[in-house]
C-alpha cells in the first residue's frame, strides 16, 4: 500500500494570543488546516482575522500559543533551518545597493553556495521570472511589478518545497497584478511547490488557488474551505469563464456568511 505524501502544512488546534495593555488579544483559535504537497491554498478574510498571523506561525516568525504545527512533518523551526520554504511579502524588500542578480543570490550566499553553482541558479531563476535582461539593474531602476518578480525569484532560490506569500501583489496596479498572478500560477505549476497565499482579493484567490480558506473576524478561525480548482488552464480566458464567476460568488457568499442578494432580486 502506497504511503500518502507528507502534507506541506499540517496545523491542529492552532491558537495565538497576544499580550496587550488592555488585556490579552486572541488572534487565532482552534485553527485546523492541511495543505498538501504541491497544493495552492489562499487564506482570505476581513482585516485583523489572523491571516498574516497564521502565515507567520508557519514561517517560524512567531510561536503558536496552542496547538501543533508541522511543515513536511517537521517543526516550523526545523523547516526554516532546512530551507523548506521561501517567503515573499507585500513589499519586495530588495536591498537597494545590490543588483537584481545579487538580490536573487542573497539566500544562496548566506548558505555558502559555490559561486559557479550560485550564478547558474540565479540565471535559471531570472529566466523563470522573465528578467534575464535586467540582472545587472538595481531596484530603483525597476517597476514595482519587476521588483516583485525579483522577490519571487529570491524566495525560490533554494528550491523550497513551500512558498509563503503575504499579499505580494497588494500594492500593484490591477493590470500588473493580473499579469503577475498568471506568472505565479505558471511558476507554481512548473516548480511543484506548495503555496500558502494571503490575500484580501476574492478574484485573486479564486484565480490562483486549488482551495480557498475563509476565515472569520477575530478571533480568527476557519469557517469554510472552498474547492476552486479550475477545469481549464489558469490563463486570461479563465477570468471570463462562467465557472470562475461561480467560484468567486461562492467564496464571496462564504465570506459574508450568507447567500448574496442577486441584482435582479427585489
Amino acid at each position: 500500500m502506497t504511503t500518502p505524501p507528507t502534507p506541506a502544512v499540517h496545523a491542529t488546534g492552532i491558537g495565538k494570543v497576544f499580550p496587550a495593555a488592555s488585556g490579552e488579544v486572541t488572534a487565532l483559535t482552534g485553527v485546523d488546516l492541511e495543505v498538501a504537497a504541491g497544493e495552492f491554498v489562499s487564506l482570505i478574510g476581513p482585516s485583523g482575522c489572523g491571516k498574516s498571523t497564521l502565515l507567520r506561525l508557519i514561517a517560524d516568525l512567531d510561536d503558536a500559543t496552542a496547538g501543533e504545527l508541522t511543515i513536511f512533518g517537521k517543526t516550523a523551526r526545523r523547516a526554516r533551518l532546512d530551507q523548506d520554504y521561501g517567503i515573499a511579502f507585500q513589499q519586495a524588500g530588495l536591498l537597494p545597493w545590490r543588483t537584481v542578480a545579487a538580490n536573487i543570490a542573497l539566500p544562496l550566499e548566506l548558505h555558502r553556495w559555490a559561486k559557479a553553482k550560485r550564478d547558474a541558479r540565479v540565471a535559471e531563476l531570472a529566466e523563470l521570472v522573465g528578467l534575464s535582461e535586467f540582472v545587472g539593474r538595481y531596484p530603483d531602476q525597476l517597476s514595482g511589478g519587476m521588483q516583485q518578480r525579483v522577490a519571487i525569484a529570491r524566495s525560490l532560490a533554494a528550491s523550497p518545497q513551500l512558498l509563503l506569500m503575504d499579499e505580494p501583489f497588494g500594492a500593484l496596479d490591477e493590470m500588473t497584478r493580473e499579469r503577475l498572478q498568471t506568472e505565479l500560477a505558471r511558476i507554481a505549476a512548473e516548480t511543484g511547490a506548495a503555496v500558502v497565499f494571503v490575500t484580501h482579493s476574492i478574484p485573486e484567490a479564486v484565480f490562483l488557488s486549488d482551495r480557498v480558506v475563509v476565515m472569520s473576524p477575530r478571533p480568527g478561525r476557519i469557517t469554510d474551505v472552498i474547492d476552486t480548482r479550475p477545469g481549464r488552464p489558469r490563463d486570461e480566458a479563465l477570468r471570463e469563464s462562467p465557472e470562475y464567476f461561480a467560484r468567486v460568488t461562492a467564496v464571496r457568499e462564504a465570506l459574508h456568511g450568507a447567500p448574496l442578494q442577486r441584482v435582479n432580486e427585489r
